[in-house]
């Protein structure tokens, strides 16, 4: 644990759209690792997306924002939203870095999945050394992989890397839009106030339930 105030979590995704998924995420990190506050960073125009249809980032920054407001301990900020140009995580903490004091520690929060691909990162090195990843896993994810790298990457730096089992990652962001898309229910996956902005602004119906994958 840490004293309060020397450890911030920042957690980057696409949002789009969020759910109690990346709430519960947030949250189990946050009590794990003794976090003063989770910070939601939804990006503007993910990389790992390129030529993918994403939802305009104002939309996922407003339906972020009302996910997190009933919590003291959530906050979202708008770094990637207004920095022009695709989303790179290493130019957030970059920033994240400089605004906090020299002693807090940086906790990058995101799925598994991600971290997989965490050496096709733009300039993975730094990031490493900037901050400490925690990595979400679902229940019956394969580990295997995910143990063998996170090894790699903690060689004689420390435990840069960690894993976090949170059961409610069995929902996911791809499977609210076909919902969406199909006109199924989406109640209890999503936050009321996000289901109510996802209809008032006729998001997602209009697509092709198959399309994309992840958060």
């Amino acid at each position: 644990m840490h004293p309060a105030g020397s450890a911030l979590g920042i957690m980057g995704g696409t949002f789009d759209p969020i759910h109690y998924g990346h709430l519960v995420t947030a949250e189990v990190a946050r009590h794990a690792f003794g976090l003063e506050q989770v910070v939601f960073v939804p990006s503007r125009r993910p990389p790992h997306k390129e030529g993918q249809k994403v939802t305009d980032p104002e939309h996922r920054y407003l339906m972020t924002v009302l996910a997190t407001i009933d919590n003291p301990a959530f906050r979202v900020s708008r770094v990637e939203v207004e920095r022009p140009g695709n989303s790179y995580t290493v130019d957030t903490v970059r920033e994240f870095r400089r605004a906090v004091r020299p002693q807090t520690e940086l906790f990058f929060i995101t799925g598994a999945d991600a971290i997989m691909e965490i050496l096709t990162w733009r300039e993975p090195k730094e990031l490493l050394g900037m901050c400490r990843f925690i990595a979400a896993t679902r229940p019956g994810y394969p580990l295997e992989a995910l143990m063998s790298l996170i090894r790699t990457l903690n060689q004689g730096s420390g435990c840069r890397v960690e894993p976090l089992e949170v059961p409610a990652l069995a929902i996911s962001s791809s499977d609210i839009r076909r919902r969406v898309a199909r006109g199924e229910p989406i109640r209890y996956l999503v936050p009321g106030a996000v289901e109510n902005y996802i209809i008032k602004n006729g998001l997602y119906r209009g697509e092709e339930p198959g399309r994309g994958a992840g958060s």
